[in-house]
């Protein structure tokens, strides 16, 4: 067995090992950092694919239950299909890889990532993304490795390298950096308004607290000597890059002039159509690789020449906006934030306690997630003629993304006692449709009155990079992010960072580019938030007549199982009886949920008297439950029940029996408690009274 340790500024070091486990596979490498281990393992496929534009490279994050010594809950007692946690783990581990597999490499490369431990202090997804690195770099398949990867907190105003959960708890920022020897590969994560210069000093101390990470990984390649399979690199084909070329070089130039995303598709189309006809059948699958890098190259020098993009537009130009608000009625909340041709139609839905998502992790347990923004990207928004299946990754990134660069404005429960979800539905797009969900949903949440101190816009950045020159893009086109080096996708307030992913296809950036990038960012940030308040200043004043009223109140937290009842029977009974949905929480708080004032405030009686106190001299109206000749036995509160001697009446009756029945109500004040507990009763000068009747 081989084994490195690496010290990052923690007192646990990552360690590294290889020559143990999973044998069989092209390469393989456990990595730890305190009680956390995941074991990475990477395998080659026997043949090559037929695309050569991309790697067909595919990553898979698995936790079990018994790694953190759980049993999973529900019904199931096995681990089923990745949960978002899961796919969003193999996305950073994927989007980490993926840019430094060499050109001309189409053999298909599985990396699985298992968790086989985690203690409470340290994530496994950071120690995933080096195990992934770790692993390909010492295998034999060919990789522009090694890479690393740190999460980094901002505690207390210092930058803490893989901060455990507890610190992360009180952290202004969570960012994970994926980095090679000298520059960046992938950034994600997000923060609590941090200004640019301090995301950016976080980038970088990341890059330069993991390069032990990068120096362990070389030592470790060395030690083991294993010769990288160079040859299934197919070399670039000059000759025919260059026929290729000949034949449609100027073609591809006049297609990219149109400006409309559709049409521009359709005249490239019938380009690499009309010269297919000129390339030998056997060649038809190589010329598809070669003509996308023709357009991305004739893309490149006509921006490098003429300074302009697809479109028309400057480098820093903003596409237009248009804000259509609450466009149809019955939706609490909503918006379409339309930015040149991508399109986003968000809705909020305000709901009671018993609609939040239980969400079970394996460190936190069980939580209810109060806050859930769904991203959809239906294949009708590209123009395409496929039926629109279950959520993808991409999908389950995209919204994670957003709802990162939200939540943190998301007003606590006791201000807002209501479970929100968005939904967004891109209904067009042409890139940075992730960034105009942002801008959607915070719109929307506005029309929907949840009391956001503040809107949050995105922007998505672009760089083109060609003979060591680069010009970076504002608001980039869907084909420049297919087509270009990076996409950096920044959201946040006029006062900061929310949330950010970077992913690239050169080999890193500098952080010159990087600050520019950034800076300009927050210009076109401002100018989105500049017309998303022209468009809505501030939340509404009143919710939407057709969400639920919901109130929380506080009873004395020892007497809340009073509410709950014998196997949940009063709770039952009074949600039956008032038409309520009521949930009793933690800390003696009680949430109620009702479609009218009305049956709130009968729930809200019922519950206060539930746990109310018999007061004396205090006067009630209750209800008749014993008739004796002697008197009358009223119950005043649940379970409170008191004498009401013939005595103490005024005017009584000569035959209670005659007079009274079970269940009629009668006003009486409380004399005295005697020492048993038990009011005694008078119907002698009684007060006004406003409480329940019972």
């Amino acid at each position: 067995m081989e084994r490195i340790e690496v010290n990052v500024g923690k007192e646990d070091p990552i360690i590294i090992e290889t020559g143990e486990l999973a044998l069989f596979a092209s390469g393989s490498v456990v990595v730890k950092q305190g009680g956390t281990a995941v074991l990475a393992t990477v395998c080659l496929g026997e043949t090559p694919s037929e695309a050569l534009d991309f790697t067909p490279l595919s990553v898979d994050y698995r936790e079990q239950s018994s790694a953190w010594g759980k049993i999973p809950g529900g019904f199931i007692k096995r681990e089923g299909k990745p949960t978002d946690r899961e796919i969003l783990v193999s996305r950073v581990v994927d989007r980490t890889l993926r840019p430094l597999f060499p050109d001309g490499f189409n053999y298909e490369v599985v990396v699985t990532v298992l968790t086989l431990s985690a203690d409470e202090k340290y994530d496994p997804d950071v120690l995933s993304i080096i195990g992934g690195g770790a692993a390909l770099t010492i295998s034999p398949i060919p990789f522009h490795g090694p890479c690393g990867a740190l999460r980094i907190g901002l505690v207390d105003g210092t930058f803490v390298p893989n901060p455990t959960y507890e610190e992360r708890q009180r952290s202004e920022l969570d960012l994970i950096v994926s980095f090679r020897e000298g520059s960046v590969i992938m950034v994600e994560g997000g923060g609590k308004e941090v200004p640019e210069e301090k995301v950016v000093s976080a980038i970088f101390y990341a890059l330069k607290v993991g390069e032990p990470l990068i120096s362990a990984q070389k030592e470790l390649a060395q030690r083991l000597n294993r010769k990288k399979l160079e040859e299934l690199i197919k070399p670039f084909d000059e000759v025919f890059y260059k026929r290729l070329k000949e034949l449609s070089e100027k073609k591809v130039e006049l297609a990219l002039s149109i400006s409309d995303k559709l049409e521009r598709r359709k005249a490239l189309q019938e380009v690499f159509e009309e010269v297919s006809q000129s390339i030998e059948p056997e060649l038809q699958v190589l010329s598809q690789y070669y003509f996308k890098k023709l357009v991305s190259e004739t893309m490149r020098r006509k921006l490098f020449e003429t300074g302009l993009r697809i479109d028309g537009r400057r480098p820093e130009d903003i596409r237009e906006i248009k804000i259509d608000l609450h466009p149809f009625e019955r939706p609490h909340g909503s918006a379409i934030f339309s930015r040149g041709q991508t399109q986003v139609y968000a809705t909020v839905t305000l709901g009671s306690r018993e609609e939040a998502q239980l969400v079970e992790t394996i460190f936190e347990g069980e939580t209810f997630k109060r806050f859930m923004l769904h991203y959809n990207f239906p294949p009708f928004c590209t123009g395409d003629a496929r039926p629109w299946g279950p959520p993808r990754r991409r999908e389950i990134g995209h919204g994670a993304l957003a709802e990162r660069a939200i939540e943190p404005f998301i007003p606590p429960e006791e201000e807002f006692p209501y479970i929100i979800r968005v939904v967004a539905n891109v209904l067009s797009s042409n890139g940075s449709s992730s960034m105009a969900t942002v801008c959607a949903s915070s719109l929307a949440l506005f029309d929907a009155g949840v009391p956001l101190p503040k809107h949050v816009a995105g922007v998505a950045m672009g760089l083109v990079r060609q003979d060591e020159r680069d010009i970076i893009l504002t608001d980039i086109l869907g084909d420049e992010d297919q087509l270009g080096d990076m996409d950096f996708k920044v959201a946040g307030t006029y006062d900061g960072i929310t949330s950010l992913q970077m992913d690239l296809k050169v080999k890193g950036i500098t952080e010159e580019i990087l600050i520019s990038a950034l800076e300009r960012a927050k210009l076109a940030r401002f100018a989105i938030l500049d017309k998303m308040y022209s468009a809505c200043p501030k939340p509404r004043p009143e919710l939407s007549p057709y969400a639920p009223l919901i109130e929380i109140v506080q009873v004395p937290e020892e007497k809340a199982p009073l509410i709950i009842g014998p196997g949940g029977k009063t709770v039952k009974d009074i949600r039956e009886r008032t038409n309520t949905v009521i949930w009793v929480l933690e800390g003696g708080k009680v949430s109620i949920t009702g479609k009218t004032k009305e049956d709130l405030e009968a729930a809200k009686r019922e519950i206060f008297a539930l746990v109310a106190e018999v007061e004396v001299g205090k006067t009630y109206i209750g209800k008749v439950v014993r008739i004796e000749p002697y008197g009358l036995f009223v119950e005043i509160l649940p379970g409170k029940v008191g004498l009401l001697h013939v005595s103490k009446m005024e005017n009584p009756p000569r035959d209670l029996k005659s007079f009274f029945k079970i269940g009629d109500e009668i006003k009486v004040r409380v004399l005295e408690i005697d020492e048993l507990g038990r009011p005694k009763l008078t119907t002698f000068d009684l007060d006004e009274y406003e409480g329940p009747v019972y």
